[in-house]
């Protein structure tokens, strides 16, 4: 299923340097104005980070998952775009943050690296380049400037792009409680990396590099075939997921801390925001009759359900080389970068599959 990529890994340390002090006024806050669950989320959110009036963005759209380029471009780009423009917040504005309850991910034709699909938050993270007259093609990734950029502050114009996350999960209260755990944030406790075996293929030395770039009283790395369940004081967590062939269990029962952020080598595991029932559990992709939301695979609404403040998920397939990669951004938010850079500078390409939950502003502060 996956196509594998070896891509160069730089071992630089951010220097404090690096750590710029962002605030509400570098936020566009977007709301779907014809959904209950997102007008609340933004109720919530807006005050507690101090987000000005202007900097919130109401749509007129649908509140389904999956919708076409047509709708996405004239009901969410367009729309987007006409606020940051008419409140001359373009340059200001570096993070957009969307909401439960606007569309989830675009439709489209073609398959594998030449396909239209893509989540609505990674095509929207181009907006900035669109804004400056940039033309991107349709199909396909787009390589991510930002991406191992774990040592350079994050602003315009040098990265022409905004990084978009998601203040969503399966319900309201689970998304006031990722709110109100991003604002407890402090850096404590253990990074949990557990390979799927002691292979030497590109995913597991990922995970091995992370573990390596953190302090090793702060890690807990597993490089055997077994899973990691029930760990306790959990800040970071970087596995295989579902695609680990012995993972049984959904819910790893980890103890997490506020501020916890997660990721998993998972194809599949933003496609819905729809809660299966709590008896279902991954399956095979042969087993049809058991699939959720067309797909056997885990779901990171798991992951800030069970008590993470900041996940990582793809909506449809980005291959492995597509996914976030753990060796940036877990160093990268160990460091003290907030949830946002430090899961952009791990995400290879916009225009694909990626959606990042969580608030962008999150920090756990210097080590």
């Amino acid at each position: 299923m996956f196509r594998f990529l070896l891509l160069a890994i730089s071992l630089g340390a951010l220097p404090q340097s690096a750590l710029l002090a962002q605030s509400g006024q570098n936020v566009l806050l977007v709301v779907n104005g014809n959904d209950a669950d997102s007008r609340r989320v933004a109720e919530y959110y807006r005050p507690r980070r101090s987000i000005p009036a202007q900097n919130v963005c109401t749509l007129a759209t649908t509140s389904a998952e999956e919708i076409s380029w047509d709708v996405y471009q004239r009901q969410i780009e367009a729309v987007v775009g006409n606020c940051l423009k008419n409140a001359g917040l373009v340059e200001r504005v570096l993070y957009i943050v969307t909401t439960l309850g606007v569309p989830l991910k675009v439709d489209g034709p073609g398959a594998a690296l030449n396909t239209d699909r893509c989540s609505v938050d990674s095509e929207l993270a181009l907006l900035y380049g669109k804004l400056k007259g940039v033309a991107y093609p349709r199909a396909g990734p787009v390589p991510n400037p930002f991406f191992r950029s774990r040592d350079v502050p994050f602003a315009h114009p040098q990265f022409p792009i905004y990084l978009v996350t998601r203040l969503a999960a399966y319900d309201l209260p689970d998304v006031r409680a990722m709110i109100d755990r991003s604002l407890a944030a402090r850096n404590r406790g253990k990074f949990v990396i557990d390979l799927n075996s002691p292979k030497n293929d590109d995913g597991n030395n990922w995970l091995r590099t992370a573990a390596i770039l953190i302090p090793g009283d702060r890690v807990v790395l597993d490089e055997t075939a077994r899973v990691l369940y029930g760990e306790k004081e959990v800040i970071g967590y970087a596995g295989w997921g579902s695609n680990d062939d012995n993972r049984k269990r959904r819910m790893l029962g980890f103890t997490w801390l506020p501020g916890a952020v997660a990721t998993e080598f998972v194809s599949t595991s933003a496609r819905t925001l729809r809660r299966p029932p709590d008896a279902w559990t991954y399956t095979n992709w042969d087993d049809k009759a058991h699939w959720f939301a067309g797909s056997p695979q885990g779901l990171s609404a798991d992951l800030i359900h069970e008590g993470a403040t900041g996940a990582s998920g793809n909506t449809y397939e980005p291959f492995l080389a597509g996914c976030v990669r753990p060796d940036f951004l877990l160093p990268a938010y160990y460091r003290g970068r907030n949830l946002a850079e430090s899961f952009y500078s791990g995400m290879p390409f916009l225009s694909w599959q990626g959606v990042v939950f969580g608030d962008p502003l999150c920090s756990l502060g210097k080590p």
